[in-house]
């Protein structure tokens, strides 16, 4: 994949190293001096292209007309914006991803100023954490599908009401699919009629409705209500 990288800051050049480190073509694009010094010890010299990431010019030495992704991800809101606008109104660049630095300018990131996908960094963090405030010992792995669906882990405690009792007895969220049980060990390849124990570690692809809910009929009898 093509990625065009518009800031070099900490986020754009971590992101450079993720994706060059994940064999991605990667072109950089950054003209504040003392960040240049910095991210020319971080990735290869042929990734960085010098030059104000919101000129068209810029952006076409860095090969915008063939990028297949461009990453906004300066310091201001308003250059995000207008990249992510330039890249498919002016390139037909076919993905956009933006980062928001002002959580009050959240509103402005959406279709109108062509934003596919709008990085949140404050939400994000606000989210993360009230989440696991909420969940107890149960523990978020993955997110799939912009955040809509968790793959989660919990370790049953003793006097957990699913104790002894088989999973097609349970009354499992709606939207929740027990995929492995590790016991002792040993992954088991949960069925039906496979009962839980103290001490399992489980888990679980559900949505976030049935995150909150898994985490409440895992907890122990007497904290559950």
């Amino acid at each position: 994949m093509f990625v065009v990288i518009a800031g070099g800051g900490r986020m754009g050049a971590q992101l450079g190293i993720l994706l060059v480190a994940q064999k991605h073509t990667v072109h950089l694009i950054e003209n504040r001096p003392d960040v240049l010094a910095r991210i020319h010890h971080e990735l290869p010299t042929e990734v960085i292209y010098e030059g104000t990431p919101t000129m068209p010019q810029a952006l076409e030495q860095a090969g915008i007309q063939k990028a297949q992704v461009l990453a906004a991800c300066t310091a201001e809101d308003a250059d995000n914006l207008v990249l992510c606008f330039l890249a498919r109104e002016r390139y037909h660049v076919a993905r956009t991803i933006a980062r928001i630095n002002n959580p009050r300018n959240a509103w402005l990131f959406d279709a109108k100023f062509h934003v596919d996908v709008a990085i949140n960094q404050a939400d994000m963090m606000a989210r993360l954490i009230a989440e696991e405030m909420s969940l107890g010992d149960m523990m978020t792995l993955l997110k799939l599908r912009k955040g809509e669906i968790s793959v989660v882990e919990e370790k049953i405690p003793a006097g957990a009401r699913v104790v002894g009792v088989a999973i097609k007895d349970l009354a499992l969220p709606e939207h929740c699919v027990i995929a492995a049980i590790i016991r002792q060990g040993e992954v088991v390849v949960p069925r039906g009629v496979t009962t839980f124990e103290v001490d399992d570690e489980v888990l679980a692809v559900t949505n976030r409705q049935g995150v909150a809910q898994l985490a409440h009929l895992f907890a122990p009898e007497a904290h559950a209500e």
